[in-house]
Order: C-alpha cells, then structure tokens, then sequence
C-alpha cells in the first residue's frame, strides 16, 4: 500500500523529489507550494517550479501565505496524510502542523547534518572549501534544521571540487535526494525507517547569503577567490568593475579556474589583469575567469566577451 503524501516545496531542487515519489507510486494528495511571483519583463504572474510539475501531474496545489491560522491547520488535517515531505518550502511550520500527519514531516536537507543548518547550505559548502556535501531525511521539530535524521547506509554525498559552482553541487544534490526521499518513503512505509540524533559538536551555520558578500576581494588567497566566486554562481554572483571605454562597468564572474605556477613575489597588486585571457592576480597567485556577465547582458564565455571587449594588462578589476 502506498503512503498518502502531503507535498511542500517551491524550487527548481524540490521538483525531482516530487517526480520521483509521485513515479514511484506514493498518493500525493495536496501539493504546498508559495504563491506566483511577478517575473520577467511584463511582469506576469510566474508559478514556482514545484507548482509547475505539480500542474503538469495533475495533482491538486495549495498557496497559502501562512500555516499559522485555524483554517490553514484544518485544511492541512483534512487531507489525513501519512506523512509531508518539505523540500525547500520556504514557509515556517507551526508545531500543530508538524504534529498533523500520522506519522509526522520529513524534510530534504541539502547538507551533512549538522554541517550548515540554515537558508544557504549549498552555497556556503562551496564557499567555505568544504571536500564534499550531501542530502540528509530529517523528522522535523520545531527548531532549526535540528530534527533527528534517518539512518542509512546508502550515502547520498557529492565531491566539491574546484571546477564546481553552487548550481553545479545543486542540480547533483537535487537529484540524489529524490533518491533518498523515495528510501525514506519506502522504508516509512514498511515500518523500518529508523533516526538518529545529531552531534552537535560538529554544528555549523549557513546563514543567507548577504549582498556584501558578493563584491569579489582580490586580495586573499586564490582558492579563497575562486571557492567565493563558485559559491555564488549563477546567483546572486560574485562581480567587480571595471573601466570599459572610459565606463565603469560591472561584471558578474561565474566560473573560474586556478592558474597554476604564478607565485606572489611576481605578481603586480590583487585585482590587476595578468594576460589577454582574463587571468587576475589574487594575494598568493591567480585565477582566470572562465564564464561572466556584463551587467544587462547575458552571460558567456570569456573567448567571447574578449572578442567585443578587450581587456589587457595593467587593467585592473575592483
């Protein structure tokens, strides 16, 4: 017998979690997602992703601006669910809400637990050097990404390299944790879905990220420089300016890779251009912007921003 499901997400992350438990046989039976947003250049009402899927399998799809009202909390019983799975909703939910489905809320957390609780795991894995990440099923409490998690002895972890940006670890994770959630699912359902509390020796914080954050600082070790700018690519995306045409223009970098071999001692001061192919010198060597983007423009390779701007030594980037 399948599960009765209560669906909860908004992102472009929680849409292969909906497919996969809605493929593999579990009854959605309500979808929870936020409301349309205004988008694009006339400004039309734009579904979020998870609604967008959620149409197109012909399941029924709810838009509440909060959970914290009598009705919301009777509209949630009446769907008398197993259980809810929350991936990336978006919207707080009060304990009567949590405590609603029989067997309670299971939600999808793009990080190791208790690595980088909170808003901006995936971006602050890769900005902060992590080796890897992963996906984790936690029973949701009412504190913050504090909730047991489901022992397996499947992993679900991806390497972070320096090639990989934040969307490239979220597309990866997004999909291992459809898988993840379907074990979970299945074990719950089987009555063998067992948890474990988290060691909270190894807690850390992904705070949102901060549009403060994004200005690049030459001056710090390379890897520092790359880890910041592919943690944020594609977005918000790191960016600095500089002078184009006697314009002082904006550039949002989003891919990089490391040059090897150049040593401090050589390099002229963080932030000055090094050759004509975008190579940048930071506090103990460089880095050469792969992928960028003008302000207003749309993104590209760096062969092809060079052929209609050509940028050449000594220009700096600040």
């Amino acid at each position: 017998m399948s599960l009765h499901l209560i669906f909860m997400g908004t992102p472009e992350f929680a849409v292969p979690t909906l497919r996969a438990l809605h493929e593999h046989g579990h009854k959605i039976v309500a979808v929870y997602t936020r409301a349309p947003k205004p988008a694009g250049r006339g400004l039309k009402l734009q579904p979020t992703p998870v609604e967008q899927e959620a149409r197109r399998l012909n399941l029924r799809v709810l838009t509440p601006t909060t959970l914290k009202t009598p009705e919301a909390e009777a509209e949630f019983r009446a769907h008398d669910a197993h259980a809810a799975v929350v991936v990336a909703y978006g919207l707080i939910l009060p304990q009567a809400i949590l405590d609603a489905p029989k067997y309670g809320c299971f939600n999808l957390h793009a990080s190791l637990l208790p690595l980088w609780r909170g808003a901006a795991p995936i971006n602050r894995a890769v900005m902060e050097v992590d080796a890897k990440s992963g996906v984790m099923v936690m029973k949701m409490d009412a504190g913050l990404d504090t909730g047991d998690v489901a022992r397996t002895n499947r992993k679900r972890t991806a390497k972070i390299t320096n090639k990989m940006t934040a969307g490239d670890l979220h597309d990866k994770l997004a999909f291992l944790g459809a898988d993840l959630m379907t074990w979970a699912m299945d074990a719950l359902e089987r009555g063998k879905l067992r948890f474990k509390k988290q060691k909270d020796e190894k807690l850390s914080y992904a705070t949102k990220i901060e549009k403060t954050e994004a200005l690049i600082n030459w001056n710090q070790p390379r890897t520092a420089v790359l880890r910041r700018i592919n943690g944020l690519s594609p977005f918000p995306g790191a960016w600095c300016e500089t002078q184009i045409e006697s314009e002082l223009v904006r550039l949002k970098i989003l891919r990089c890779s490391l040059v090897p071999g150049r040593r401090r001692k050589s390099l002229p001061a963080p932030g000055t251009l090094l050759d004509d192919r975008l190579a940048i010198a930071c506090q103990d060597g460089a880095i050469r912007i792969l992928e960028l983007q003008r302000a207003g423009k749309q993104p590209m390779k760096a062969e092809e921003f060079l052929r209609g701007t050509p940028l050449k030594p000594p220009a700096r980037l600040d």
